[in-house]
């Protein structure tokens, strides 16, 4: 019984070292020594303005008696994308939404922006905007060709052109095993520097015999295609081809002024493609 009692009262007094900590104190603070007095933090100050004038060729035809005009805007390049395209953007969505051009995959893909930037037919989505702000850009549409509105040119008659050169695979003879047609390696590389044709217009209205001759001379960027379609060795309408460009219009037209190759905007050679498809003409 002794033993009882003591074993009750040992348990008496632990009772409370048992209970729950969280119940039996406060949570434990720490004090931090005080920090020295530090200096603030020095201010960053924003870069400088980087104002770039741009001047824009304007033109409404809903106000048709109205003169084309240069419109002339100011933005801040440190605010600005890299690209013209993106200057062009800016200005619309901030500026001036009355503002027309066209624009589509801002990668080079789709030739929709092309237009005339200081005096070079090409992709605004490629080109860079020139950072001297001593100097104005100047964007035109695509020269010699009718214009829709501001920076839009009327494509009407290029696609028609293109639609006249049959840009797709003809033959007869089915594949041997039903399937798709095919090439070897080397015949499939000599496509290459054809297929790439965006279809911008770029080289073509950089041509000064397509200017004058647009309604009969297909121009650069057609024949380069029309040449992509005779060299490939699936197609069976060769010579059809060939006779279809056999007038003194549809290639001969061409003086190698070279103009198209010096302006594509992906470094293509429009020029020795029409060179290739007159000794096709020649010696074939």
């Amino acid at each position: 019984m002794a033993s009882l009692r003591s074993t009750s009262r040992l348990l008496r007094g632990s009772s409370a070292f048992m209970r729950p900590v969280m119940a039996s104190r406060s949570y434990a603070t720490v004090e931090t020594p005080a920090k020295p007095t530090e200096a603030p933090a020095a201010t960053t100050s924003a870069p400088a303005p980087k104002m770039k004038t741009f001047k824009i060729y304007r033109w409404n035809p809903d106000e048709p008696t109205a003169k084309p005009r240069m419109q002339t805007y100011t933005i801040d390049l440190n605010k600005t994308g890299p690209m013209v395209l993106d200057a062009l953007i800016r200005i619309k969505n901030e500026d001036d939404p009355t503002l027309t051009f066209r624009r589509s995959c801002r990668e080079g893909i789709c030739g929709s922006c092309a237009m005339n930037i200081d005096g070079v037919n090409t992709l605004a989505c490629l080109c860079r905007t020139p950072t001297d702000t001593t100097k104005e850009t100047r964007i035109y549409p695509l020269p010699h060709t009718y214009v829709v509105k501001d920076l839009v040119p009327d494509m009407t008659q290029f696609y028609k052109q293109y639609k006249s050169i049959q840009p797709y695979l003809q033959r007869d003879t089915p594949s041997p095993d039903g399937r798709e047609n095919r090439q070897s390696p080397a015949d499939r590389k000599k496509l290459d520097g054809l297929y790439e044709c965006i279809l911008c217009a770029c080289c073509s209205t950089s041509c000064p015999s397509y200017w004058w001759n647009s309604e009969e001379y297909l121009g650069p960027a057609l024949l380069l295609q029309s040449y992509r379609w005779l060299i490939d060795s699936r197609d069976e309408r060769t010579e059809q081809r060939k006779a279809a460009l056999d007038n003194s219009m549809s290639v001969y037209r061409c003086h190698t002024i070279l103009n198209c190759s010096r302006t594509c905007p992906k470094g293509l050679n429009p020029g020795k493609a029409i060179a290739e498809i007159k000794k096709m003409m020649s010696f074939n």
